[in-house]
């Protein structure tokens, strides 16, 4: 509570047990500066939240495959 995303990811960026952990932005903002700003803070990737349930559950299982099925991280 009284914290954004944005300092989220600074906080997890700056502590060395978790920054190699990959973080996914989900946000309703689609905005050019948002995405930006998120990458340039040390997202992995941003993803605009879809307003329709399926399609939200689409993009989550996508994230899901992505993440745990094809990209390879460190262990």
């Amino acid at each position: 509570p009284g914290r954004n995303g944005h300092e989220i990811l600074e906080e997890i960026r700056a502590d060395s047990v978790l920054r190699a952990i990959p973080v996914v932005i989900l946000s309703t903002s689609g905005a050019e500066r948002d995405v930006k700003k998120a990458y340039s803070l040390g997202a992995s990737s941003y993803v605009s939240k879809p307003m329709d349930v399926e399609a939200f559950t689409a993009a989550i299982h996508s994230i899901e495959d992505f993440w745990f099925g094809t990209a390879q991280l460190p262990a």
